[in-house]
Protein backbone atom coordinates (compact mmCIF):
# COMPACT_ATOMS: atom_id res chain seq x y z
CA UNK A 1 0.00 0.00 0.00
CA UNK A 2 2.96 2.87 -0.65
CA UNK A 3 0.68 4.60 -2.96
CA UNK A 4 -2.99 4.48 -2.80
CA UNK A 5 -4.37 2.39 -6.10
CA UNK A 6 -6.75 4.04 -7.84
CA UNK A 7 -10.61 2.00 -7.57
CA UNK A 8 -13.02 1.94 -10.63
CA UNK A 9 -15.77 2.03 -8.46
CA UNK A 10 -14.44 3.82 -4.28
CA UNK A 11 -16.09 6.34 -2.59
CA UNK A 12 -16.19 9.92 -3.50
CA UNK A 13 -14.91 11.36 0.09
CA UNK A 14 -11.89 9.00 0.67
CA UNK A 15 -11.90 6.91 -2.04
CA UNK A 16 -12.45 3.60 -0.18
CA UNK A 17 -12.78 0.47 -2.72
CA UNK A 18 -16.47 -1.01 -3.36
CA UNK A 19 -16.61 -4.35 -4.11
CA UNK A 20 -18.43 -6.00 -6.89
CA UNK A 21 -20.39 -8.80 -7.64
CA UNK A 22 -18.48 -12.41 -8.27
CA UNK A 23 -15.35 -10.22 -7.91
CA UNK A 24 -12.10 -12.25 -7.56
CA UNK A 25 -9.18 -11.20 -5.10
CA UNK A 26 -11.97 -9.25 -2.89
CA UNK A 27 -9.66 -9.56 0.01
CA UNK A 28 -7.35 -6.85 -1.69
CA UNK A 29 -10.25 -4.03 -2.11
CA UNK A 30 -11.70 -5.03 1.48
CA UNK A 31 -8.12 -4.93 3.31
CA UNK A 32 -7.44 -1.66 1.43
CA UNK A 33 -10.79 -0.17 3.06
CA UNK A 34 -10.05 -1.54 6.29
CA UNK A 35 -6.59 0.07 6.12
CA UNK A 36 -7.99 3.56 5.11
CA UNK A 37 -10.59 3.40 7.99
CA UNK A 38 -8.35 1.84 10.37
CA UNK A 39 -6.02 5.39 9.83
CA UNK A 40 -8.74 7.61 10.30
CA UNK A 41 -11.12 6.88 12.15
CA UNK A 42 -11.04 8.88 15.11
CA UNK A 43 -7.51 9.85 13.54
CA UNK A 44 -4.39 10.97 16.11
CA UNK A 45 -1.11 11.98 14.61
CA UNK A 46 2.25 11.62 16.38
CA UNK A 47 2.73 15.12 15.34
CA UNK A 48 4.06 16.93 11.72
CA UNK A 49 7.60 16.10 9.82
CA UNK A 50 8.84 16.15 6.93
CA UNK A 51 10.92 12.93 6.75
CA UNK A 52 9.67 9.62 8.02
CA UNK A 53 10.91 8.63 10.82
CA UNK A 54 13.89 6.40 11.38
CA UNK A 55 12.23 3.41 12.99
CA UNK A 56 8.48 4.00 11.67
CA UNK A 57 5.90 1.70 14.30
CA UNK A 58 2.80 0.01 12.31
CA UNK A 59 -0.30 2.56 13.75
CA UNK A 60 1.69 5.60 13.41
CA UNK A 61 0.03 8.57 11.83
CA UNK A 62 2.39 11.82 11.09
CA UNK A 63 0.94 14.85 8.99
CA UNK A 64 3.77 15.39 6.66
CA UNK A 65 4.96 19.08 6.68
CA UNK A 66 6.69 21.15 4.19
CA UNK A 67 9.96 20.67 2.80
CA UNK A 68 9.05 16.40 2.80
CA UNK A 69 11.77 14.27 1.88
CA UNK A 70 12.73 10.67 1.72
CA UNK A 71 9.35 8.60 1.19
CA UNK A 72 7.00 11.65 1.76
CA UNK A 73 8.29 13.60 -1.24
CA UNK A 74 5.34 15.17 -2.68
CA UNK A 75 3.07 14.61 -0.14
CA UNK A 76 3.01 18.12 2.13
CA UNK A 77 -0.25 18.27 3.67
CA UNK A 78 -1.09 14.68 3.66
CA UNK A 79 -1.09 12.21 6.74
CA UNK A 80 0.99 9.20 6.24
CA UNK A 81 -0.20 6.33 8.16
CA UNK A 82 2.24 3.12 8.94
CA UNK A 83 0.11 -0.02 7.83
CA UNK A 84 1.66 -3.20 7.64
CA UNK A 85 5.17 -2.06 7.34
CA UNK A 86 4.23 0.56 4.52
CA UNK A 87 3.12 4.11 4.27
CA UNK A 88 -0.86 4.54 3.28
CA UNK A 89 -1.24 8.44 2.24
CA UNK A 90 -4.43 10.05 3.33
CA UNK A 91 -4.82 13.42 1.44
CA UNK A 92 -6.94 15.79 3.59
CA UNK A 93 -10.37 16.39 2.74
CA UNK A 94 -12.71 19.70 3.99
CA UNK A 95 -13.10 19.09 7.38
CA UNK A 96 -11.28 16.76 8.28
CA UNK A 97 -9.86 16.86 11.67
CA UNK A 98 -7.24 14.88 13.45
CA UNK A 99 -5.66 15.00 16.86
CA UNK A 100 -2.30 16.04 17.46
CA UNK A 101 -0.97 13.53 20.16
CA UNK A 102 2.48 16.02 20.71
CA UNK A 103 0.35 19.14 21.27
CA UNK A 104 -2.88 18.24 22.70
CA UNK A 105 -4.32 20.13 20.19
CA UNK A 106 -7.43 19.22 17.72
CA UNK A 107 -6.17 20.36 13.84
CA UNK A 108 -8.95 21.13 11.40
CA UNK A 109 -8.58 20.86 7.24
CA UNK A 110 -10.12 23.85 5.96
CA UNK A 111 -8.59 24.79 2.96
CA UNK A 112 -4.95 23.97 4.48
CA UNK A 113 -4.21 22.82 7.79
CA UNK A 114 -5.42 25.28 10.61
CA UNK A 115 -3.39 25.64 14.38
CA UNK A 116 -5.18 28.21 16.36
CA UNK A 117 -3.02 30.45 17.47
CA UNK A 118 -2.51 30.75 21.75
CA UNK A 119 -3.48 34.38 22.54
CA UNK A 120 -0.84 36.37 24.58
CA UNK A 121 -1.31 36.77 28.21
CA UNK A 122 -2.32 40.35 29.10
CA UNK A 123 0.47 42.13 30.82
CA UNK A 124 0.78 45.90 31.93
CA UNK A 125 -2.10 48.78 31.33
CA UNK A 126 -3.19 51.87 33.25
CA UNK A 127 -5.22 49.68 35.50
CA UNK A 128 -4.99 46.00 36.61
CA UNK A 129 -8.15 43.99 36.75
CA UNK A 130 -7.27 40.70 38.75
CA UNK A 131 -10.59 39.27 38.09
CA UNK A 132 -10.55 39.59 34.33
CA UNK A 133 -7.12 38.33 34.02
CA UNK A 134 -8.14 35.01 36.06
CA UNK A 135 -11.36 35.05 34.14
CA UNK A 136 -9.28 35.28 30.36
CA UNK A 137 -6.30 32.72 32.12
CA UNK A 138 -9.39 30.19 33.09
CA UNK A 139 -10.50 30.68 29.28
CA UNK A 140 -7.42 29.85 28.21
CA UNK A 141 -6.78 26.38 30.26
CA UNK A 142 -10.00 25.39 29.27
CA UNK A 143 -9.14 25.82 25.07
CA UNK A 144 -5.98 24.42 26.28
CA UNK A 145 -8.14 21.22 27.57
CA UNK A 146 -10.79 21.35 24.65
CA UNK A 147 -7.90 20.71 22.32
CA UNK A 148 -8.45 23.96 20.79
CA UNK A 149 -5.24 25.42 21.41
CA UNK A 150 -1.82 23.93 22.18
CA UNK A 151 -0.42 23.08 25.67
CA UNK A 152 2.68 25.40 25.18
Amino acid sequence: MPDPVTFTSASARFGLPFLFAGQSQKEFSVNEAHALVDALLHCAIEGERAAPPTAPVDGECWLIGSAASGAWTGKTGQLACRQTGTWLYVPPREGLRVTDKSTGQVLCYRGGWQRPARPAVPTGGASVDSEARTAIAQLVTALIAGGILAES
